[in-house]
C-alpha cells in the first residue's frame, strides 16, 4: 500500500493511507498516513458504528489539508474500548494470540531490497 501510494503521488495523484499497523507505516513511509489503534481489519471504524466510521474517515481526509510535508503520520485518538482491552481480548481468544510483538525494524525479503531502500533514502539507519 505504501509503495502504491508513493507511485501515485509521484504521478500527481494525492493519496492517504488509513491503517492500524503503525510499524508498517513507519517503515513503508507513505506520503500521508492516518493511524488508528484498532484491531487489524477495522481501520475505518467499529462495525455498526456509523459515527465512529464517519469520524475516522473525516479525520483521515482532513489530512490532505493539514499534512504539509511528505511522510507524516496522523495518529487518531480513537479507542476501540478501554485502552488495551481489545488486545487483551485477542490474547484470550481460542488458541491464544500467537503473534510476535511488533518489530519496528524495517524487514526486507532480500538484501538487495534493503540496499535499494537505503540508496533511495527510504531507510533510516
Amino acid at each position: 500500500m505504501c509503495l502504491v501510494a508513493r507511485h501515485l503521488e509521484a504521478n500527481g495523484i494525492p493519496t492517504m493511507c488509513l491503517g492500524s499497523a503503525l510499524d508498517i507505516f513507519e517503515s513503508g513511509r507513505p506520503p500521508r498516513a492516518t493511524f488508528v489503534d484498532y484491531p487489524l481489519g477495522h481501520s475505518a471504524g467499529k462495525p455498526f458504528d456509523p459515527a465512529d466510521q464517519f469520524g475516522i474517515v473525516r479525520a483521515a481526509l482532513s489530512g490532505f489539508e493539514t499534512m504539509s510535508q511528505p511522510g507524516l503520520i496522523q495518529r487518531l485518538s480513537n479507542r476501540w474500548d478501554a485502552q488495551g482491552e481489545w488486545q487483551n481480548g485477542a490474547a484470550r481468544a481460542k488458541g491464544g494470540d500467537t503473534r510476535q510483538p511488533r518489530d519496528e525494524t524495517p524487514q526486507f525479503q532480500e538484501p538487495a531490497d534493503r540496499d535499494a531502500a537505503r540508496a533511495n533514502g527510504l531507510l533510516r539507519d
